[in-house]
Order: structure tokens, then C-alpha cells, then sequence
């Protein structure tokens, strides 16, 4: 239907001019008829008949003709005028705008009109000749011209609606439908790796489509096949951890024992075995969370955080101080700096929240121990109108640009060799489980700084919990 539409538009164009050569020409014959007409009145010496003469008109079509020859103009041959003469047209003077004016008028002119037509005689045969004619017959002929014009553009529009339908099904529709059903066999089976496309439209826009469908195809199936071992990998150390963390649950009871003993050595040892035995419990725990998918909503309370950090860094066996003797233990070459106001009180999931803030200062203090070299981990906290925000910052060696790609995902984000990544993973989890974030301010060879944001309303507020 378009393409028909199309075409008759563009007829349009060429209807209008056409109309009016048409009209150009009728008059032009109608002109050449009467001065054949003419002439034989001019050959006869005496004239001709006057039934002659007006079977000489009618079959030109005229009711009078006007000849000038030699500056003298003569009426050659004449009858009655039925009606004064509408209009006058000069073929001599016209042009291509005047003749398209001229015919439009003629063909919406619905009334019988006589009209002056004065033109060039054929053959030098004078100067000019000049006929009056009915325009009924003019118009009729016209509009039987533009009837047939129209029926005849029809039918060229039909035919080009016929070979461009078929033409588009062939190139375009039916490599569509193609598409759309390598789609969708490849979402009921995206693991089949038959049910990817193999590109071979012609035209070159849908060629190139059926490639990017083929790549991202492949590499679709070939994530999903990495997500699949992932989650078979994932179920088998969840299983893994699992008794493993019964087994050093004993392990750490013993270890409890040993700490007691009377034995010098070995009660220097033991807090050193206890706390590895404790770390690796953690990690068997952490990825057992990890393994459920999803952690349980926070249970929001108001709490000091100064306390909360407190807990942290003595669990992490911070000393208090800014700087350590070279002489002092491993743990104590770190040295934690609080700045956090006592009355500040923030509302959040405290047991959830000690875990953000543990992960982050263990990954810390393992960080600068790594170094072998004295340094700090600063943790400050304050609060604006809309959240509260921790800052966790080090005096470490900053972290390598591979880990800053894959900070927060699991098994890809570790640093430290042996490391799970686990860490900042479920901490980001949990964050986000608050309607917060935590990101990476800065890290680099002078340290690195983490920021934690915690909303203090939540997207979707409950007004029973709003205080």
C-alpha cells in the first residue's frame, strides 16, 4: 500500500505537466485543421459553397478562422457565435507555467465556454492564424487523458507493490523470521550450541545483525556454562567448608586447652594458633553465608559506633597507639587511630555492620603486615542531613589494578596469596542489604581508603520504624 501510494505521488509530479502538453497539443491540431480548412476557401476563386464552408468547421472543429498574411488579417471562414468569447490563449506567448495554469482552468471550468486560440500557421503559411472553438470538447478530451493517465499509473503502482513486496519478503522479511526463530530456539536451549545462528543474509545491514546475534550467542553460552561449573564448584566448597569447620571447631577446643599450659613455649605459641584456627573458622562460615545466595535482612537497632569499632580493633589485637617498637610482635607493628565521636549513634544491623568494618580492617592489617613495616589503620565516622559514613583508610601499599577491576566480586577480588576475595564481596552485600554502598576512595603506594555510606531513611520507608 505504500508503494502505491509512493508512486501516485509521484505521478502527481508528472500528471500536471502532462495534462497540460496535452491540452498544448489538442489546440495545436485544432490550429492546423482550421488552416487546412482555410486554405481551401483561399484555393477556390470563387469560395466555396456555404454548406461547404460549414462542413469545413465542423470537421475542424471551429466556428470561425482568422488567417493573417502580408500585415492583412482576413476572416477566411465563419459562422454564428453561440456566446461571446470567454477567454483568449496565445500558443505563441505560453509557457510551461501559463500552459499548466491554462489547463487546470479548462479542466475544473465545468460550464461550456467559447474560447480565442491564436497561434503560428504551419508551413510559413502566414503570419498568424486564429480560431474560435468551443472548450467542452477540449475538456472532455482531457479528462478521458488524465481517466487513462490514472488508470495507467494504477497499474505501474500495483505491479511495483507486487515486485517490491516480493522483493523485501525475500531480502528482508523471511531473514528476519530467521533471526527471530534462531532466538527463539536458542532461549528454549541456550546451552545447545546448535541453536546458534549461522549468519548468511545478503543484505549487508542484516548480515551484520546475525553476527552480533552469533557472537553474543556464544558468548551467552559460554557464560552460562561458567555459571553452571560455578555453582557446582560453588555447592562442592560449601559442602567442603562445611566440615571443615566442624573438624577446627575441635581443633579449636584443644587449642583452648593448650593455651592453659604451664609450658612457656607453648603459651606463647598457642594464642598464635588460636587465632589462626579462629581466622580459618571465619573463612568456612563467611563462604557458607556466601553459598546461601542472599544474607538475611538487617535487623536495624540505634548503637554508639565508637563501641562497635572498639570491639573491631581489639578483636583484631590493634594496639591503641600511633606508633610500635620494631621489637613488638607482628600484630603490634600496626597501630589503630579512631576518630569517631562518642555520642554518635547510627541505625543499622550491629552483628552485620561488625563484619563490614572487621573485613575491611583485617584486609588492612594484613596489607601493611605484608609489608613487614610499621603503619596504621585510621577509622573516622561522622554523619550528614541524609546518612551516616565510615571511612577505613591504611597506610598499606595499596592494592594491584587487578584487584581494583574485580573489588567486590567473589573468588576474583582477592589480593593476598591464598585469598578468597570473599571478604569485601559479602561486605558489599551487606551494604547494599542496607540501602548503602561502600567504595573505594583511593589506593595507591601511599595507602588505601574505604568509605562506607549508610542511609538514615530508607527508598521505602516503614513509619513504624522511622524514630
Amino acid at each position: 500500500m505504500l508503494t502505491v501510494i509512493f508512486v501516485l505521488l509521484a505521478d502527481v509530479l508528472i500528471f500536471v505537466p502532462s495534462l497540460a502538453r496535452y491540452r498544448a497539443d489538442f489546440l495545436l491540431e485544432r490550429l492546423r485543421q482550421a488552416q487546412i480548412a482555410a486554405l481551401t476557401q483561399l484555393a477556390s476563386d470563387s469560395g466555396v459553397s456555404p454548406e461547404l464552408e460549414a462542413e469545413l468547421l465542423a470537421n475542424a472543429g471551429v466556428y470561425n478562422v482568422v488567417l493573417r498574411r502580408d500585415d492583412i488579417r482576413e476572416l477566411v471562414l465563419s459562422s454564428p457565435v453561440p456566446e461571446p468569447v470567454h477567454a483568449d490563449y496565445d500558443l505563441r506567448l505560453s509557457g510551461p507555467w501559463e500552459l499548466i495554469r491554462d489547463a487546470l482552468s479548462t479542466l475544473f471550468d465545468g460550464d461550456s465556454r467559447v474560447v480565442r486560440v491564436i497561434g503560428s500557421p504551419v508551413q510559413e503559411g502566414g503570419q498568424l492564424i486564429e480560431i474560435t472553438m468551443p472548450q467542452e470538447p477540449l475538456r472532455k478530451a482531457m479528462l478521458l487523458y488524465a481517466w487513462r493517465l490514472l488508470l495507467f499509473s494504477a497499474l505501474i503502482s500495483a505491479v511495483m507493490a507486487v515486485l517490491l513486496f516480493l522483493a523485501a519478503q525475500r531480502l528482508i522479511v523471511h531473514p528476519i523470521r530467521r533471526v527471530v526463530l534462531h532466538m527463539k530456539a536458542y532461549s528454549e536451549a541456550p546451552e545447545d550450541a546448535r541453536t546458534v545462528i549461522e549468519p548468511s543474509a545478503r543484505v549487508e545491514e542484516l548480515r551484520e545483525a546475525e553476527e552480533m546475534l552469533a557472537t553474543m550467542q556464544r558468548q551467552l553460552t559460554g557464560a552460562l556454562k561458567q555459571r553452571e561449573r560455578l555453582a557446582q564448584l560453588g555447592g562442592a566448597v560449601a559442602k567442603i567448608s562445611h566440615d571443615l569447620r566442624n573438624i577446627l571447631t575441635t581443633a579449636q577446643l584443644f587449642a583452648d586447652r593448650i593455651e592453659g599450659s604451664a609450658d612457656p613455649v607453648v603459651a606463647r605459641s598457642a594464642p598464635k594458633l588460636v587465632g589462626s584456627i579462629s581466622r580459618a573458622v571465619s573463612l568456612c562460615e563467611a563462604t557458607l553465608t556466601f553459598g546461601k545466595a542472599e544474607e538475611a535482612p538487617p535487623q536495624l537497632t540505634r548503637f554508639p559506633l565508637a563501641g562497635l569499632v572498639h570491639e573491631v580493633t581489639e578483636g583484631e589485637g590493634l594496639t591503641r597507639s600511633e606508633t610500635a617498637s620494631p621489637e613488638a610482635p607482628p600484630d603490634a607493628l600496626v597501630a589503630a587511630l579512631t576518630d569517631i565521636a562518642p555520642n554518635l549513634t547510627l541505625r543499622a544491623d550491629r552483628e552485620q555492620l561488625y563484619r563490614v568494618i572487621s573485613n575491611l580492617i583485617r584486609n588492612a592489617r594484613q596489607a601493611i603486615e605484608a609489608t613487614g613495616q610499621a603503619g596504621t589503620i585510621e577509622i573516622s565516622a561522622g554523619e550528614s542531613d541524609s546518612e551516616w559514613w565510615i571511612r577505613v583508610g591504611d597506610t598499606g601499599p595499596g592494592l594491584p589494578a587487578k584487584a581494583r577491576e574485580h573489588l567486590f566480586a567473589a573468588f576474583q577480588g582477592g589480593v593476598r596469596k591464598g585469598g578468597t576475595g570473599l571478604g569485601l564481596a559479602i561486605s558489599s552485600e551487606l551494604v547494599r542489604g542496607h540501602g548503602g554502598r561502600i567504595e573505594l576512595l583511593h589506593s595507591d603506594s601511599e595507602g588505601t581508603e574505604f568509605m562506607i555510606h549508610l542511609p538514615k531513611v530508607p527508598v521505602i520507608a516503614d513509619p513504624q520504624q522511622i524514630e
